[in-house]
């Protein structure tokens, strides 16, 4: 069986990441990569969106960013703007087409469908993928979205909707997301933060066919693209051997408060290149435990207080645009954190972090 010195585990967003920093800084001269990924080809299946608070390697895969963006319930609307940190959506073809790029020049990187394939007893292994079945009971942010283009020019792409709540919730939160990228192309979600066991919240080709039509006015369009993903709102249970470093969503880089991943993985894999010969020495690298702690009370809350949650969202934007865009994107300081707490309704909050679930 073949060895190779790293395994990465899994190559969708977290796997080529690491591999792309890996290759960029010269880690890989002297040093062998497997990848496994069972894919067979790769495509557009996804668009990764998050607020820049910091520069990356993928500035050339960034389809579309704005500094004007707007939140919605059934009562009111407010917009919000910040030049400081840009909304940025990212196409994940040409972030494949750049990573598989680099990494063919290197005859040392390898792809496999299957790990059985290699010998990894001595290899550094870096695994994205969960074990075990997901738990339906737990929190997820579950979601379908659509590329629609129009003959006509009916979206401002000068501003995007982060959150319209005026939509029916079901004993759970819903919200829909606009991305327009052009003034006739834009991507709609419909988003619930829900559990996986109510099959009524996923009816989602219905839900996105009512919204185009009875919320934003639109009757003629063409579907161009699909997406459909499920991001836990929780920490999964992995395997942590020696020798094996869990990363994306496996490694905790997901902000289980929002579902934001992009940046956290650019992150992880740029201490991940730094530390390369000392990992088994360092410690495991983190968001943040503030974060963590903060997001299981916020989520508590969201759980026993769904009906509620439209109005938090609403009063959270009332403040510094800037701050609120930092606390979501792991960059805040206690100050910082203080007016965002301070915002909260105190009561609720105050129960749920006594409460035990």
């Amino acid at each position: 069986m073949k060895e190779f010195d790293y395994v990465i585990i899994g190559g969708g967003c977290a796997g080529l990441s690491l591999a792309y920093e890996l290759e960029l800084h010269n880690k890989l001269v002297d040093k062998t990569l497997a990848i496994i990924e069972p894919r067979e080809d790769y495509k557009r299946d996804k668009t990764w969106s998050f607020w820049k608070v910091f520069e990356h390697n993928f500035q050339d895969c960034v389809i579309k960013s704005w500094s004007n963006f707007s939140i919605n319930t059934s009562e009111a609307s407010h917009e919000l703007r910040s030049k400081k940190y840009l909304y940025e959506s990212v196409n994940s073809e040409k972030f494949y087409n750049k990573i598989l790029s680099k990494l063919s020049s290197n005859k040392k990187i390898k792809f496999f469908k299957n790990i059985n394939e290699l010998n990894t007893a001595n290899s550094i292994v870096f695994n994205s993928v969960y074990e075990g079945l997901a738990d339906k009971s737990k929190l997820w942010q579950h979601f379908q979205g659509i590329e629609i283009e129009t003959v006509k020019d009916v979206f401002d792409d000068r501003i995007f909707n982060l959150m319209d709540f005026n939509c029916e919730q079901k004993d759970a939160v819903h919200f829909f997301y606009t991305l327009p990228f052009t003034k006739n192309k834009a991507l709609i979600e419909t988003t619930w933060l829900s559990n996986l066991k109510n099959d009524s919240y996923m009816n989602y080709d219905l839900q996105l066919e009512n919204y185009i039509k009875n919320n934003l006015g639109i009757k003629n369009y063409k579907i161009n693209f699909t997406e459909k993903g499920a991001i836990p709102l929780f920490y999964p249970s992995v395997n942590s051997a020696n020798k094996k470093i869990n990363i994306g969503s496996a490694g905790g880089m997901t902000r289980i408060s929002t579902g934001y991943t992009f940046l956290n993985i650019q992150e992880h894999s740029k201490y991940i290149r730094q530390n390369l010969d000392s990992l088994e020495n360092k410690k495991p690298y983190h968001i943040g435990k503030k974060y963590k702690f903060l997001d299981n009370i916020f989520l508590k809350v969201l759980k026993n207080n769904p009906e509620k949650m439209s109005t938090i969202f609403f009063k959270m934007f009332k403040g510094s645009t800037n701050t609120v865009i930092k606390f979501l994107s792991n960059k805040s300081n206690f100050f910082e954190d203080l007016l965002i707490i301070f915002k909260m309704p105190k009561w609720i909050f105050i129960k749920a972090f006594f409460k035990n679930d």
